[in-house]
């Protein structure tokens, strides 16, 4: 066994999977419901109000499982993710 070398790993955790699935699944049902999303997001992350987010396809009750730091943290990682891909 090497001993000598440090191996650097990193594990995606289910949850960060989660919350993209979840924020997906969020977006279309609200598009399905003729909801703007990004406006109806915005505004259950800004008020934790969750009447914002719609019950159809059980999206109210799947976003509530994460918190509004865990959502955030989320978008902020795709969006430099995306940046990155960009240049």
């Amino acid at each position: 066994m090497d001993t000598k070398n440090t191996r650097y790993f990193k594990v995606v955790s289910d949850e960060q999977e989660s919350v993209r699935e979840v924020l997906s699944d969020v977006y279309r049902a609200l598009q399905q419901k003729g909801y703007n999303p990004v406006n109806q997001i915005i505004g259950y992350i800004m008020s934790d109000d969750p009447t914002y987010i719609t019950n159809f396809a059980n999206a109210r009750s799947r976003i509530s499982h994460f918190t509004r730091d865990e959502i955030l943290e989320e978008l902020i990682r795709t969006f430099i993710n995306v940046q990155k891909l960009d240049r």
